[in-house]
């Protein structure tokens, strides 16, 4: 299975081209450049690899959460790509996909949602598959959810940002915390294929965002 994944929901921007046995990458800071450099970055991809859209069997993209405008332009480019070449689209959470990048099986993933917030989800992996144990959510990092239990893998920026509050929830619970990690679109890669194998894609025009925050801003009088 023939799959393109990219990543727009931090201030990395990635892309991955699965080939089977190969997997092909990119991966920059983008800052706010994002729209500026996917495009390029995945024509370079696709002549790499000698392949066109048109030969692919689907489009994934990480689909929050993560910040609101990243969100919305890598939905709006997986759902262009899409259209032009007919093909399905696979939206995949952020947060399980930095999970899946551990290479752990017992994941609190945790992203730094900025205005003192955090976008949080607890993973634990059984026969190959990931288990949702605690639902993508928003929390301040003092009320981050609780679980039972020990050798969890703490992974993401949300670790970065609020390190000791964090801490204070889970202590001894966490062996080890990785919070220099982003979601990757290999990763998201690797989540899509049983989505696209088993049909449980979706045309492009119903492809969205997964927005956990409706605030994206702190008026005035918050700050």
């Amino acid at each position: 299975m023939k799959i393109l994944a990219l990543d727009t929901s931090t201030e990395y921007c990635s892309l991955a081209l699965s080939l089977g046995n190969e997997v092909l990458t990119r991966e920059v800071l983008a800052g706010q450049r994002h729209s500026e450099l996917i495009l390029p970055m995945l024509q370079e991809m696709l002549d790499e690899a000698d392949i066109t859209l048109n030969e692919l069997d689907g489009v994934a993209f990480g689909s929050g959460p993560g910040s609101f405008t990243g969100l919305r332009i890598g939905c709006g480019v997986a759902q262009g790509l899409a259209f032009g070449a007919d093909l399905p689209v696979a939206g995949i959470c952020t947060l399980e996909a930095l999970a899946e990048g551990s290479n752990e099986s017992k994941v609190i993933s945790c992203l730094d949602a900025r205005m003192g917030e955090i976008y949080h989800a607890i993973y634990e992996k059984s026969d190959g598959q990931w288990n949702i144990l605690s639902e993508p959510g928003l929390y301040s990092p003092q009320n981050a959810p609780h679980i039972d239990g020990d050798e969890w893998i703490g992974c993401g920026s949300g670790f970065s940002a609020y390190g000791e509050a964090l801490k204070l929830q889970y202590g001894s619970q966490l062996k080890a915390v990785f919070g220099d990690v982003f979601p990757h679109a290999r990763h998201i890669a690797s989540l899509a294929i049983p989505v696209f194998q088993q049909g449980r894609a979706v045309e492009a025009s119903k492809a969205a965002p997964l927005y956990i925050r409706d605030k994206v801003a702190l008026k005035t009088s918050e700050r």
